[in-house]
């Protein structure tokens, strides 16, 4: 999905701009911002994608980068990290644990009996799944009878009692419903988002978007013209021979003889 002013220019010879993808969940809008307050010329192309073919319209070079869910592959894409996402344990309005207050977290511990909803397009990093962390926790709770397909099908499961799921917070914020809370889920591993791009591209446009994500300034001196040296000294006699000096111990010239008493 093309956001509005998204259409293509290359029917009429326009700039057909810099086309940024991003996933269900994460925002660009800050990002978005600060390209089109520096690059008024460059239209910035915002297209939703689904998580599952982000890295494929990327390839294929539909898209110029993408801000998508690690892990990628790193033989294709560049990919840095921009921020890790809390994950949150979203259960029915009538759970037990739905009586939390907001800022209560709830234990991994909690969920050992409950049936834990895992969808195929799930992004939490687990134990022994891709991207996993280096001591990551295993997904805690029971498998279910059946996969849900997306995350949507899956808090939708939530909502009629069949399990709970965790997801990033920006995941439950995007599908929230009525008939389902989140709780901050202690321990549990967090989701990173990257700007991801092809390890064959190499443009102004596309460095000057990673310079965007990272927080460097329009007056960053990254691609900038440096100074020119500072002109070496000058030596001193030269110096001396620039100011008319005369030989040395010449004495200033002044009137003669001693003044009469």
């Amino acid at each position: 999905m093309e956001l509005p002013g998204s259409a293509d220019g290359d029917a009429e010879g326009l700039d057909p701009g810099f086309r940024l993808g991003f996933v269900p969940g994460v925002t660009p809008a800050k990002w978005a911002r600060v390209w089109r307050d520096r690059h008024r010329d460059v239209p910035l192309l915002l297209v939703q994608v689904e998580a599952a073919d982000a890295e494929h319209e990327l390839l294929a070079g539909r898209l110029d980068a993408v801000l998508l869910r690690p892990p990628v592959d790193r033989d294709l894409l560049h990919a840095i990290v921009l921020y890790e996402e809390e994950s949150v344990v979203v259960v029915s309005r009538d759970h037990v644990l739905a009586a939390l207050d907001d800022d209560e977290v709830v234990d991994g511990t909690d969920l050992a009996d409950e049936v834990l909803l895992r969808p195929a397009d799930d992004v939490v990093p687990w134990a022994g799944t891709p991207g996993a962390q280096a001591g990551a926790p295993a997904a805690p709770g029971r498998a279910p009878r059946e996969v849900p397909p997306t995350t949507g099908d899956a808090i939708a499961l939530v909502a009629a009692g069949v399990g709970v799921t965790v997801v990033p917070r920006s995941l439950a914020r995007l599908h929230h419903r009525r008939d389902v809370t989140a709780r901050a889920l202690a321990d549990a591993p967090t989701s990173p988002v990257a700007l991801a791009w092809s390890i064959e591209r190499a443009d102004d446009r596309t460095e000057d978007l990673v310079g965007i994500v990272r927080g460097r300034t329009v007056n960053s001196s990254r691609g900038r013209p440096q100074p020119a040296p500072a002109s070496p000294k000058q030596p001193a006699a030269e110096r001396r021979a620039a100011r008319g000096t005369g030989k040395r111990g010449a004495k200033p010239q002044g009137r003669a003889g001693r003044r009469r008493r």
